[in-house]
């Protein structure tokens, strides 16, 4: 899973599309080439975009951890595929958002997208910023989540 690094705001034609960032394009695998998947998030009002080599090892994890003969997994899974669509960088380096997903995530003619592990979050700038505030002590939140993984030794696998 590598990670998309950056931030870049980008204008969204009348038809949806956008130009993808050629740093994205720089930091894709060889093996994703120019396609993706998209999706809402789960947790915020933003769309995920994945390299279809990460949306792989993505559905690996959730193959293997729901039935589809149980009822609680087969609405989840549903609800998680809501809305899900591929796209593909056309030759002027464009991809097309679809419409029912732009108007999910409430954005405009701008988006931001934010590099993450292994995705790419797309925003409406002002859902984006207000996210993005802190809440609270971001050192105090680092130190929970981080405090006891920052002195391993190199080498050694915390995952």
């Amino acid at each position: 899973m590598a990670p998309f690094i950056g931030e870049y705001e980008c204008k969204v034609d009348a038809k949806g599309r956008i130009i993808f960032p050629s740093a994205f394009k720089k930091q894709l695998s060889i093996d994703s080439g120019s396609r993706f998947v998209i999706k809402r998030d789960i947790f915020e009002k933003c769309l995920l975009l994945f390299p279809v080599s990460e949306w792989e090892l993505q559905m690996k994890i959730i193959r293997s951890r729901t039935s589809t003969y149980n009822k609680e997994h087969n609405r989840f899974l549903r609800m998680f595929y809501r809305g899900t669509a591929e796209l593909v960088v056309d030759g002027n380096s464009r991809i097309l958002i679809p419409k029912r997903l732009l108007e999910f995530a409430g954005i405009g003619s701008e988006v931001i997208l934010a590099g993450q592990f292994g995705r790419i979050e797309i925003w409406d700038p002002e859902y984006y910023r207000a996210a993005s505030e802190p809440s609270g002590d971001f050192a105090e939140l680092a130190q929970k989540i981080l405090g006891n993984y920052m002195n391993e030794p190199e080498g050694n696998d915390v995952s």
